[in-house]
């Protein structure tokens, strides 16, 4: 079964831009085209659009995507290669995410503050408050904001 840019656009959640774009790109070499040049994709392409999209949300370039397609079309003797790009996406993923957690952890210890203090009906509350009635998860994160306080 074929399926035109709108139908793949409808299944995958992907704007039709940016399939055209994936395309013009050389991202979607295996994309075949009919007698009108609309593209036709089949099932297979499906895969090849979610790793695609993957790749550029974990931050890798459309070059250095379209490099890993190019190594993909050579064959068995670039599996090695291959492999070392994924494992260093893989540690660029990994890294975003230990951002996001200490991020997240901020963002949890701020709506603690302001639960606390919604309860209270003032900010206030926090200047009477000690260390130890910080809950012990978020610790860490008062006493780095509190640092930069005195660093600057």
């Amino acid at each position: 079964m074929y399926y035109t840019v709108n139908d793949v656009a409808k299944i995958s959640n992907i704007s039709p831009h940016t399939i055209r774009f994936y395309s013009k790109e050389g991202l979607l070499p295996h994309v075949k085209r009919n007698e009108y040049g609309v593209r036709m994709f089949q099932s297979d392409d499906f895969e090849w659009l979610f790793v695609i999209e993957s790749l550029k949300k974990s931050g890798m370039s459309i070059k250095d995507i379209r490099e890993y397609i190019e190594l993909c079309a050579e064959g068995d003797a670039t599996i090695g290669e291959r492999l070392n790009r994924f494992k260093r996406q893989q540690e660029v993923v990994e890294s975003k995410i230990a951002e996001l957690q200490e991020i997240l952890q901020v963002v949890r210890y701020k709506r603690w503050r302001y639960e606390v203090s919604f309860q209270a009906g003032t900010i206030a509350v926090h200047q009477t408050m000690n260390p130890q009635d910080t809950p012990e998860e978020f610790r860490a994160i008062a006493e780095k904001l509190e640092k930069m306080k005195e660093m600057y």
